[in-house]
C-alpha cells in the first residue's frame, strides 16, 4: 500500500510541475540544481552573461537555505519566527523579483523541495510578505497575490509527507 501511495504522491507532483509555464519549470529545476547543490548550474543553465550573472546573484541569495532547514519552528512555536521568516522572505523576494514564478503554486513547489515538507505551514506567510514588498512591480504584485487562494491561506494543516519528485535537467531541453 505504501509504494502506491508514493507512486500516486509521485503522479500528482509530475502532473502539477508539467501545469507549470515553461519559464516557470526551468527556473524551478535550476534553483533546485542551485538550492540543492545537485549540479553546477553554470555549466547546465547559463545561455548567456546576463544567466551567468543571475545565477551568480541566485548563488548568494540562497547561501542561508542550509541553516534555514535546520531552523524551522514548529507550527505551534513563536520560537525562532523572526529569523527564520526574515531569511525566508529575503529569499523569496529575490525568486519572486526574478519574474519567473507566477503563482503560489510554483511557490509552494520550489520551496518544499528547497527546505522540506515541515516549512509547508510558513510558505504562505513568505510568499505575501515577499510578494507585497515594494520591490516587485505593482502589476506584479497583484499577480501573485491573487495566485493563493483562500484554502491555501487558511488551511487547518499541511501534509507532513516529503516530496518526491524532484524535477532535473533534460538534456533535450538544451537544443
Amino acid at each position: 500500500m505504501a509504494v502506491t501511495n508514493t507512486a500516486s504522491m509521485t503522479i500528482a507532483e509530475m502532473r502539477e510541475f508539467a501545469g507549470f509555464a515553461p519559464c516557470e519549470q526551468r527556473y524551478i529545476r535550476r534553483s533546485l540544481d542551485i538550492g540543492l547543490g545537485r549540479q553546477d548550474a553554470f555549466k547546465l543553465w547559463a545561455r548567456d552573461a546576463g544567466e551567468n550573472a543571475a545565477i551568480r546573484r541566485q548563488y548568494v541569495a540562497y547561501q542561508d537555505l542550509k541553516a534555514l532547514r535546520s531552523t524551522i519552528p514548529s507550527e505551534g512555536s513563536i520560537d525562532g519566527i523572526e529569523g527564520f521568516l526574515g531569511a525566508l522572505t529575503r529569499i523569496a523576494a529575490f525568486d519572486l523579483g526574478q519574474e519567473r514564478l507566477a503563482s503560489f503554486a510554483a511557490f509552494r513547489f520550489l520551496y518544499e523541495r528547497l527546505l522540506g515538507a515541515s516549512a509547508r505551514p510558513w510558505l504562505p506567510s513568505a510568499f505575501c510578505a515577499a510578494a507585497a514588498l515594494p520591490q516587485i512591480r505593482p502589476e506584479r504584485r497583484k499577480i501573485l497575490l491573487q495566485s493563493l487562494s483562500e484554502a491555501a491561506a487558511t488551511a487547518p494543516g499541511w501534509s507532513t509527507q516529503a516530496p518526491s519528485f524532484y524535477p532535473e535537467f533534460i538534456e533535450a531541453e538544451a537544443a
